[in-house]
């Protein structure tokens, strides 16, 4: 059974920093791309970034874009999203994808549980 396990999340201030990580069993990197979405209260779930099986491709939404990096381990099969300059509005649980990613689709084959984020002061 595939399974995705996220962690990092937690409370920060405006301005600070978060890096998540997600754990991936079963599949491989080497074949999965691994994405993160996010899904605020009363808000539509989001696309956050993806990053490509192949050659290592990362994709991001508008909101994010100079803020968020993600990057993988394949040996340790780990992908992580560092998070700076963060901001209430992105405020969300944070969940850890598996699937296919590109330029206009987000993975959504498998999916963690999530892990909150709260940027607040």
């Amino acid at each position: 059974q595939v399974q995705l396990v996220e962690s990092g999340g937690g409370l920060v201030q405006p301005g600070g920093s978060l890096r998540l990580s997600c754990a991936a069993s079963v599949i491989t990197l080497d074949y999965y791309a691994i994405g993160w979405f996010r899904q605020a209260p009363g808000k539509e779930r989001e696309g956050v970034s993806c990053i490509s099986s192949s050659d290592g491709s990362t994709y991001y939404a508008d909101s994010v874009k100079g803020r968020f990096t993600i990057s993988k381990n394949n040996a340790k099969n780990k992908v992580f999203l560092q998070m700076n300059s963060l901001k209430p509005e992105d405020t969300a649980v944070y969940y850890c994808t598996a699937g296919d990613c590109g330029a206009y689709a987000f993975p959504s084959d498998y999916w963690g549980q999530g892990t909150q984020v709260t940027v607040s002061s």
